[in-house]
């Protein structure tokens, strides 16, 4: 399956972002990409929680949602919104990281909340408190598609490989994880925890990133890491995008998961243990 990674970088203007993102599925499309990934949140990225109380919007209202559903479907495509920031309807006002998965006729076929919450302090100015904004999902998901089955992930959730492992014993060949990742980790850890997790599971590894100096109208302005990469299930890094924005396209081959499990079939050697 032809296959496409945007790496974008997002301001904290929903409309605008839509419009960027439009213009760059439309430009995939016409280059033959028939499954298209965008990175975390697509939509929107803010510092300002008082600004994503203004701007986000629930799943079922959210506009980019809605325009993304119809240009997959006036394209013909299968679309990875890598995340959307939506509000909830909880009582402690938290949003969703959600990714969500769009058939060619527009349809939602999965949705995946972000479970692990980034929380951490990577330099002495920079410091991320996601669970103070953003709920933590409870449910691991994976979705059929053409080729076979996608196992969801987004951004921290790269550091947790039991969650890439139950997505691969579930039938998952290949492993989506769009991210928004720091440029203080980003260099050291990156591309090792991405090449790890493809190795481990034997499973394509896609990862669409944002990247650059993300505009905003209120809070903290941030900046990422870049480097969208595609790791084929042997571990080879298949596509390396940089720092720019642009499409990175490159033809998705399912045997090759196969070939690798065969090759080091750890996944069958699992085994439960005592202790420590």
């Amino acid at each position: 399956m032809r296959t496409a990674l945007l790496q974008i970088t997002s301001s904290d203007d929903p409309a605008a972002n839509l419009g960027m993102v439009r213009e760059r599925l439309a430009d995939a499309a016409r280059q033959g990409a028939e499954f298209i990934l965008t990175p975390e949140v697509t939509n929107c990225l803010s510092t300002s929680t008082t600004h994503q109380r203004a701007v986000l919007r629930t799943d079922e209202d959210d506009p980019t949602l809605a325009a993304l559903r119809q240009q997959a479907a006036d394209l013909g495509v299968w679309l990875l919104i890598g995340s959307l920031a939506l509000k909830t309807r909880d009582a402690d006002g938290r949003f969703a990281n959600r990714s969500v998965l769009i058939d060619p006729d527009g349809a939602v076929v999965a949705r995946y909340d972000k479970i692990h919450m980034f929380d951490v302090q990577v330099s002495e100015t920079e410091t991320y408190r996601e669970s103070a904004t953003y709920r933590p999902g409870t449910r691991a998901v994976v979705a059929d598609m053409p080729f076979g089955k996608l196992g969801l992930s987004i951004c921290y959730d790269l550091r947790f490989p039991h969650l890439y492992a139950a997505l691969a014993q579930a039938g998952a060949q290949v492993l989506t994880v769009p991210s928004a990742f720091s440029p203080v980790t980003g260099p050291a850890h990156w591309q090792s925890l991405l090449r790890a997790r493809a190795i481990e599971t034997g499973c394509y590894v896609l990862a669409p990133a944002q990247t650059g100096t993300h505009p905003t109208s209120r809070g903290r302005q941030r900046t990422t890491h870049g480097h969208s990469l595609a790791v084929s299930p042997w571990g080879e890094v298949l596509i390396d995008a940089g720092t720019d924005p642009g499409i990175h396209i490159f033809d998705l081959d399912v045997s090759s998961v196969a070939e690798a499990r065969l090759k080091v079939p750890s996944l069958t050697h699992l085994r439960h243990f005592d202790g420590p």
